[in-house]
């Protein structure tokens, strides 16, 4: 578990720079690690890498083990020889600040396609090539073959979840399965070639992140999203009705600091019962192939290992939930046997009761504190610096928040803003940003990570992600020349001055 003092930046590789209108895992990439070395930035914490579906969130994706191809750097492309000059000569103009997504799709695929064709042919001239790129789909077969079936049928579907496929598809019919694999096989491969790739510029970027004393901090969301391969292909692993396809019981949360009404997730959540007859396997199976990627795993709402909130099919809101067991200390225990010494870190904010802390706690696993929500109560208030323990990692804001600039100049309300100023002292000229980004940095907490917008001290407009709010999220970008001399030298400084490097 951590221990040494480290600090880092949240951000996710669809907000660097690119000219494709999207961040991806080229140049700006290794710009980006360069910069965290540079700084003494030990830590770069991701969202999911997983490929979105519907509202663009790397929480609702089509698999919980794939990547998303949007990421994949065409340029890179071009070194391998899939890609020419001329194919990017007609490229839109791209908002530099933010990703219009249905562009940017739009774009990138047809890349990807080319790039897909000219694959083909090579893997015809080269038995090298041919050699890696069946290693690489015997070795990930175990969730590959699914998922790339999955997104040739939904290709041919006009993208209709599996749900509203013909019967014998919904079912998983052999026959049917067979057929549509001999039907769709160059769809098939094309998808087989993104993840092919995906992989591939992703490995190598973690392999120069760690080169250069980075370690990377990965996301698992705990739940995985209805129209997804991981529902269609392991139905028995959630409360679904076998009659229509929907859940029986809903994911969300019940009313809190974001919403009055709750939080309507609408995933399926889990039959814990039969997981657990199963040893658990699809979980594990799961933090396994996670961890061939990522060196920390965060548990994206972990107090729904020790109870869920679930919500009748039907409700538009999660108010009229109930909460609901799982033997999450068994599925740890089974857990840590198998892979050895858990890399976990568990998002334990909202509501916490004395068994989810006791769940953290007797595994070890890092909870998070957060400063946006240290100044709304009095001096008992669990996330002030003095009051959080050693064993956390501390943040101004995550991207479930505004920004700090945001969040002191539209959230608080007056009496919270004095408190805030009343706390630090006085306001630096430097900005509320830094003031927040120091007192993370100074705070007892082992690990300390800063949005990548508060280091730019950058408004509401650079906001991630607003909760509740089904889209117009997660299309935050930072421009090619934000990161300067200046904020390097800032950011090293504190990051020295307070022990962190």
């Amino acid at each position: 578990m951590p221990s040494s003092r480290l600090s880092g930046i949240l951000l996710h590789p669809t907000s660097f720079p690119s000219r494709f209108g999207i961040g991806d895992l080229g140049h700006e990439a290794y710009r980006f690690v360069d910069f965290l070395a540079h700084t003494h930035q030990k830590l770069w914490q991701i969202l999911p890498l997983g490929p979105t579906g519907f509202g663009n969130s790397p929480y609702m994706c089509y698999s919980a083990m794939a990547g998303n191809p949007m990421l994949i750097s065409p340029e890179y492309l071009k070194e391998d020889g899939l890609l020419q000059d001329e194919d990017f000569a007609h490229l839109p103009e791209f908002p530099l600040d933010w990703i219009e997504f249905e562009q940017v799709i739009a774009v990138k695929t047809a890349l990807l396609e080319k790039a897909c064709q000219n694959f083909q042919v090579k893997l015809q001239d080269s038995s090298k090539a041919k050699k890696e790129f069946e290693a690489f789909c015997q070795e990930k077969a175990s969730w590959l073959d699914d998922y790339v079936l999955y997104m040739a049928l939904k290709d041919d579907q006009e993208g209709k979840p599996w749900y509203e496929w013909d019967e014998d598809l919904v079912d998983r019919e052999k026959s049917a399965l067979q057929g549509a694999k001999e039907r769709l096989k160059e769809r098939i491969l094309y998808h087989q070639f993104t993840q092919f790739k995906f992989f591939q510029q992703w490995n190598a970027l973690k392999s120069y992140a760690n080169e250069n004393h980075v370690e990377i901090i990965g996301d698992i969301p705990i739940y995985v999203a209805h129209d997804s391969a991981d529902v269609w292909a392991n139905r028995d692993n959630f409360l679904i009705d076998a009659e229509t396809g929907q859940p029986e019981l809903m994911a969300g949360v019940p009313p809190d600091y974001f919403s009055e009404t709750g939080q309507l997730w609408g995933n399926p959540v889990y039959d814990w019962e039969y997981l657990e007859k199963t040893g658990f396997k699809w979980w594990i199976d799961r933090f396994q192939t996670m961890l061939d990627y990522v060196d920390w795993i965060r548990i994206d709402h972990f107090r729904g290992f020790e109870s869920f909130w679930a919500v009748p099919e039907g409700e538009e809101t999660a108010i009229n939930g109930t909460w609901m067991p799982t033997p999450g200390e068994a599925f740890f225990e089974k857990l840590e046997a198998t892979l050895g010494q858990l890399p976990v870190l568990a998002e334990d904010l909202g509501i916490i009761t004395p068994e989810v802390e006791a769940l953290r706690d007797k595994f070890g696993f890092p909870g998070m504190k957060v400063l946006h929500f240290a100044f709304g109560s009095d001096a008992h208030n669990p996330f002030l610096p003095y009051n959080v323990p050693r064993n956390c990692l501390i943040y101004t804001g995550t991207h479930d928040n505004n920004t700090t600039l945001g969040w002191f100049e539209n959230d608080l309300p007056d009496w919270e803003c004095d408190r805030v100023v009343n706390y630090l002292g006085h306001l630096s000229p430097d900005g509320i940003h830094w003031d927040l980004i120091r007192l993370a940095l100074s705070s007892v907490a082992n690990w300390a990570i800063i949005p990548m917008q508060d280091l730019l001290g950058l408004d509401q407009r650079a906001r991630m992600n607003t909760p509740g709010q089904a889209e117009g999220n997660w299309s935050w970008r930072y421009r090619p020349d934000s990161i300067s001399e200046w904020l390097c030298d800032r950011l090293q400084l504190l990051t020295q001055l307070y022990g962190r490097s």
